[in-house]
């Protein structure tokens, strides 16, 4: 069982990685250019993988520029909500009282909101473009970030090596750097990896509705929704990308329970 859980974390690394080297390739236009005409709606062939859209434009290099954009942004929002839900949790967790309810109740406003719904109304308030996409990912993947990090970090503020801290007269600001923020690293990780997933899905979901991803620059939501149009005559426009949109999604999550299993298997599996 042990061999074929690693077996299916590796092809998910490996999946994972052709994705984000595509991604940057595609980002420095190793495909080609993205804005190159040809025959519209042609039908993946040698020269054209992935077919060609309604403008005649080649779909690989699209595709690949759009996977770039959506890890990103992806990798961009979940690192803000990482930081900030560490700084967050760790704080509630060592300093308690008024400090924790606060940070706790603003964490369950938060997280009363079902998370797509609430991540395209804060883009909407904000208006189109990267950094709304940006904003919405934070705030939609930070309350429950905030939730399995303080639990974790209650446990360890506890252990007798932060009270000897304590009793030594080290500052509270060092115990919780240098003390128990390293000791919580196996839940942020995991949880971080997760994270990257949701950020992807929203990421797309906004871009699909003209809410994140600008053209002429391209997501993969944003390739999918203008692939619809097209879709009975031409359905690799909507297939490719939301294939590839499927698999960086399932290849993240396989990760994560990879490194779940692995650097926290029972605090984490139990939050989830």
């Amino acid at each position: 069982m042990r061999l074929r859980a690693d077996g299916v974390t590796v092809v998910a690394v490996v999946v994972l990685t052709v994705l984000v080297v595509a991604g940057l390739a595609g980002r420095l236009g190793a495909f080609g250019d993205p804005a190159a005409l040809g025959e519209r709606l042609a039908a993946p062939s040698p020269g054209a993988p992935f077919g060609t859209d309604d403008l005649g434009r080649s779909m690989l290099p699209r595709v690949a520029e759009a996977i770039g954009n959506t890890l990103l942004l992806a990798l961009l929002a979940v690192a803000l909500s990482t930081v900030a839900a560490t700084v967050l949790a760790v704080t509630a967790a060592y300093l308690k009282g008024a400090a924790d309810r606060v940070i706790v109740a603003l964490a369950d406003v938060l997280f009363s909101f079902p998370g797509l719904l609430f991540a395209i109304m804060v883009a909407a308030v904000l208006g189109p473009g990267r950094p709304a996409a940006v904003a919405a990912i934070v705030l939609v993947t930070l309350p429950l970030m905030v939730r399995v990090f303080r639990q974790a970090a209650m446990t360890v503020a506890e252990r007798d090596f932060v009270v000897g801290a304590e009793v030594s007269g080290v500052p509270a600001w060092r115990i919780m750097a240098v003390h128990v923020v390293p000791n919580i690293a196996g839940p942020i990780v995991v949880q971080a990896t997760f994270a990257l997933s949701v950020a992807m899905l929203v990421e797309s979901a906004l871009s699909f509705l003209g809410l994140g991803v600008q053209p002429p620059a391209a997501s993969l939501g944003s390739l999918v929704s203008g692939g619809l149009n097209a879709l009975s005559i031409a359905p690799w426009l909507v297939f490719v990308p939301g294939a590839v949109l499927v698999a960086a999604i399932t290849a993240t999550n396989l990760v994560g329970d990879g490194l779940r299993d692995r650097l926290d298997p029972r605090e984490v599996r139990a939050l989830r």
